[in-house]
């Protein structure tokens, strides 16, 4: 198994990123978190998506801290300061699935409330259905868990197609065209620095490929099985999309219809945010989150 591991040089001086790196072995790859705030405080865990890393809540962590919240932000295997296969078919839903909860067993976080966004709400939901005790509420924002049963939005496809053929991945500039706002060149230098060239980016690369598009997808039956666990799931559960984000339009209403925990929740939409709400609205996001915590907890 070939793996490779980003020099420490390309995070220097990230701007609004002080935070000292972690580092975990999970099945022989270096998996890497940042965390904040007091160790007894509610574990707020932040799940990020394609092709970005833990960088990308960097303006929702100060606001948990201070909150009293622990807040942790993992980068999934192949992102971040996390190790990298070299071999993209190495890389699957499921293992993504499995790294993340022998993740989560490792550090044995409990009563968690889950952040995600993009394919961590793909990751992330399934990690709630499957190990549910963990977990003491959900806030999901701009993604989902599809089972390949559904029309996908034409907004995604092309994004598929897009990122199986176009010979450079331009990870910043994708994440600069997720944003309502314009990105600095510092912030996407931040966003490229896990990634010093190709080589490097072949979980970036086959991600989007690996969502279930079709009903015989290989993660269908996984995820069909994940729904009819998470139709049960009766601890608060409250969607926050972004107003802005032409893949996920829309994606929050199954959730409020078919969660039980779902059900006379302040669920809301996030105005002037773009598909990467954490860039746009970060600490706003992160006051909704607060304000959840709070409230279910009361």
């Amino acid at each position: 198994m070939d793996v490779l591991r980003t020099p420490d040089e390309r995070f220097e001086n990230l701007p609004d990123f002080p935070f000292p790196p972690h580092y975990t072995d999970i099945d022989g790859l270096r998996v890497h978190h940042i965390e904040d705030g007091p160790a007894s405080g509610d574990v707020v865990l932040m799940l990020h998506g394609e092709p970005s890393w833990s960088f990308l809540y960097r303006h929702m962590i100060p606001v948990f801290a201070e909150a009293g919240c622990r807040a942790i932000a993992p980068d999934l295997p192949g992102f971040g300061k996390s190790d990298k296969l070299t071999d993209r078919s190495l890389y699957s839903y499921q293992k993504f699935v499995d790294w993340m909860a022998a993740w989560i067993a490792h550090h044995d976080l409990q009563e968690i409330t889950l952040v995600c966004q993009d394919w961590g709400s793909l990751i992330g939901l399934r990690l709630v259905a499957e190990h549910s005790e963990r977990f003491a509420r959900v806030v999901l924002a701009n993604g989902g868990m599809p089972t390949g049963d559904q029309n996908m939005p034409e907004a995604f496809l092309q994004w598929r197609e897009f990122s199986q053929n176009v010979k450079r991945l331009p990870v910043s500039r994708i994440v600069n065209g997720g944003t309502t706002t314009s990105l600095s060149k510092e912030v996407l230098a931040g966003y490229d620095a896990p990634f010093p060239d190709e080589s490097y980016k072949e979980a970036a690369r086959i991600m989007p490929a690996l969502v279930p598009i079709t009903p015989n997808d290989p993660a269908s039956d996984a995820n069909r099985a994940a729904w009819r666990k998470l139709m049960k799931f009766d601890r608060p559960f409250l969607t926050a999309f972004s107003d802005g984000d032409p893949i996920t339009a829309g994606g929050d209403a199954p959730f409020k219809r078919l969660v039980k925990g779902a059900k006379d929740q302040p669920h809301t939409i996030i105005e002037g945010a773009g598909h990467f709400l954490q860039e746009d609205k970060g600490p706003e996001f992160a006051k909704v989150v607060v304000e959840f915590i709070k409230s279910s907890e009361s």
